[in-house]
C-alpha cells in the first residue's frame, strides 16, 4: 500500500472509487470532478493497493468572506472491499503531517466518534451552513470565536433542481 498525491492520471479512478464508497450518490464524484475541471486548489492524496485507487482524502480551502479561514477535509473515502482496516485512518494521520495541513485550521462535517480520534473537536464556531446546530461539525487548530457561516467552494452547493414545466396544466377526465 503506498500513499501518493494524486496525479492526473489517477482521477478517473478516484471518480469512480467516490462512486463505489458513496452508492446511490454521484454528488461526491462530481463535487471533485467540477473542483478539477474549475482549477480550485485541493490538497489531495491516495491510497494506492496494486494499482489500483483504494481511498482518497481532499482538503479545499475554507472562507470567512473572502478570506481563507482555513481547510475543509472533504471529501474522503475508502472503498467498500477496504473499509474497517485502518486504511483511512492510515491516509488520514499521513495527510495530518503533510506541509500544506500540518498548521491550518481545519474543518470536518462527518461522524464526531470517527474524527475526534484525529485531534478534531467539536466546533461551535463558525458555523457550517451544512449541518443544523453543529452537530457533526468539528474543527481542529481552530481559535475562531467570531459567529460567522463558514464558507465552501462554490462547487460545493448541490445543483439546483430542475425547473418544472411551464404551461397550461390540463385535467384529466
Amino acid at each position: 500500500m503506498k500513499i501518493q498525491k494524486l496525479t492526473i492520471e489517477n482521477r478517473p479512478k478516484v471518480y469512480a472509487l467516490l462512486q463505489r464508497a458513496f452508492p446511490g450518490s454521484d454528488y461526491e464524484a462530481g463535487l471533485v470532478q467540477k473542483l478539477h475541471e474549475h482549477g480550485k486548489p485541493v490538497h489531495e492524496w491516495v491510497c494506492i493497493h496494486v494499482n489500483k485507487v483504494i481511498a482518497y482524502i481532499a482538503f479545499t480551502n475554507a472562507y470567512h468572506g473572502n478570506d481563507t479561514c482555513g481547510l475543509h477535509l472533504a471529501p474522503m473515502a475508502v472503498a467498500p472491499d477496504f473499509q474497517k482496516q485502518g486504511v483511512g485512518a492510515e491516509l488520514l494521520r499521513f495527510a495530518l503531517r503533510q506541509e500544506a495541513i500540518k498548521s491550518q485550521t481545519l474543518f470536518v462535517l462527518g461522524e464526531p466518534g470517527y474524527y475526534k480520534r484525529f485531534g478534531f473537536e467539536p466546533c461551535s464556531a463558525p458555523i457550517c451552513s451544512f449541518d443544523k446546530n453543529n452537530a457533526h461539525f468539528l474543527s481542529m487548530r481552530n481559535t475562531v470565536d467570531t459567529r460567522f457561516t463558514v464558507g465552501y467552494e462554490p462547487e460545493f452547493t448541490p445543483a439546483a433542481a430542475p425547473p418544472s414545466p411551464q404551461g397550461k396544466k390540463r385535467r384529466t377526465r
